[in-house]
């Protein structure tokens, strides 16, 4: 087992990946992590129900986000940062340098790897978005809460700030195909410095 040190650590050995992590790592964890909490992070008080009682505003709540959008988003973040983070930490502990990953063909295949890995988990993460949360937060929520009584099988319920939400909603689905963007042009540039590679030797 090796341990790696920090000051050992490599970068993405080409342009794109190292402003993909730019983009990554600084604007869309920023992004997440200051507005998505300002946008989000009170929904669950504020969202009120017909009639307003403390049980069904929960219950509806509960239905109405099975899972709340900022801790999806920080699950998403995290998983997509683990192939590359995987391929990155066995590089330094075998002391792999930028150039070596892409003059020897086996870690060139890796790396690309740890790539497609990632274009995977964010098309997955983009469909599980639009499967939970949908394309636009609407204004007003139609909740079964029959369970609670026969008289509220049909509770309305308001849904707090739904346009600044939306706007949020979309600006996420855009970092989304921005990031599988870069990887995919991260992926063309790695075969094609590897072709230099191989027709100067």
């Amino acid at each position: 087992m090796c341990i790696c040190y920090f000051k050992n650590c490599i970068g993405p050995p080409t342009v794109t990946g190292q402003f993909h992590t730019l983009f990554f790592g600084s604007v869309r964890m920023f992004f997440l992590g200051v507005l998505g909490f300002a946008v989000y992070g009170n929904e669950a008080l504020h969202f009120s129900c017909d009639p307003d009682r403390r049980e069904l505003n929960l219950y509806c709540y509960n239905q109405f986000r099975p899972i709340t959008p900022q801790v999806f988003w920080a699950l998403q973040l995290v998983t997509v940062l683990v192939p590359g983070a995987a391929f990155h930490l066995y590089a330094a502990c075998k002391n792999i340098d930028q150039e070596e990953i892409l003059q020897r063909a086996v870690y060139t295949v890796f790396y690309i790897i740890s790539v497609v890995l990632r274009i995977i988990l964010e098309i997955v993460a983009f469909w599980l978005q639009s499967h939970l949360f949908g394309f636009r937060v609407p204004a007003l929520y139609a909740c079964d809460a029959g369970a609670l009584g026969p008289a509220l099988a049909a509770a309305r319920c308001m849904v707090p700030e739904h346009f600044e939400k939306t706007v949020f909603l979309s600006a996420m689905y855009t970092f989304t195909v921005i990031t599988v963007l870069l990887c995919v042009a991260e992926v063309f540039e790695v075969l094609h410095r590897r072709l230099g590679y191989s027709t100067n030797q």
